[in-house]
């Protein structure tokens, strides 16, 4: 059992945490699924990232079995494997410890919307989850942090919402694919910087206005997005950009 395009695909976007610098050591991992077999592939725990190859990439199904002899999977794998089987839209997921993310996941705070750069990307703020009780700590916990971001999450579509912050630890993050929910997590990372030092300049900041999140948000994103070249170019007047 190969799947070496999957495998590649979760190795570069380990490697990209790094070159983004979203990690530091090994505190991070990404992984990717092919939807069609139901596997899953994922970081090894505790592995260099400069070490890492496309053969150490370890390759399970979805419920935690792995399907080769190899080296041990990452220990969030069951949180990886809790959103994938809770969200069937999403094709790739990203955990890391950024610095500013991380500092509004232990101030247990959420990320408002304070400029329309969150807005692009993110469709409301980012919410932290909250604290695990103890039973949830001890009876499966990487499952049941799992199981409190898909709480928080609660009836947003998780692409529109593609990341939360788990209290007192750091952010996951998703997309369609390993490499676009890496991408999310160095947006996050920046919106999470950017609001940081807003209310260092000013501590009473505010969020943006509905209107304006929303119009930001839907120019990238569902029927009416302009942004980019994916679109119906019949659609667009002489002189538009």
């Amino acid at each position: 059992m190969e799947f070496s395009a999957l495998r590649q695909e979760v190795l570069e976007a380990n490697q990209r945490l790094v070159s983004f610098g979203l990690v530091t050591l090994t505190w991070g991992n990404v992984s990717g699924i092919d939807r069609k077999s139901g596997v899953v592939a994922i970081k090894p725990s505790g592995v260099e990232y400069e070490q890492l190859t496309a053969a150490d990439i370890v390759l399970l199904d979805l419920r935690g079995q792995m399907l080769e002899k190899g080296l041990n999977p990452s220990s969030d794998t069951e949180t990886h494997l809790e959103l994938y089987n809770s969200f069937p839209d999403i094709g790739g997921i990203t955990h890391c410890h950024s610095t500013y993310a991380t500092i509004f996941a232990q101030a247990q705070r959420d990320i408002p919307v304070l400029g329309t750069t969150h807005a692009d990307h993110f469709c409301d703020d980012i919410p932290v989850t909250r604290n695990p009780i103890e039973q949830e700590v001890t009876d499966n916990y990487e499952k049941n942090i799992g199981r409190l971001i898909v709480e928080t999450l609660g009836e947003t579509p998780p692409l529109d919402l593609p990341g939360v912050l788990v209290s007192d630890h750091g952010p996951f993050t998703w997309g369609s694919t390993a490499s676009a929910a890496v991408q999310h997590a160095k947006i996050l990372e920046l919106v999470a910087h950017m609001a940081w030092g807003s209310y260092q300049v000013e501590p009473r900041a505010v969020p943006i206005p509905e209107y304006l999140r929303k119009k930001h948000f839907t120019r990238k994103h569902g029927p009416e997005a302009t942004y980019g070249q994916d679109r119906d170019q019949d659609k667009m007047k002489d002189g538009d950009p």
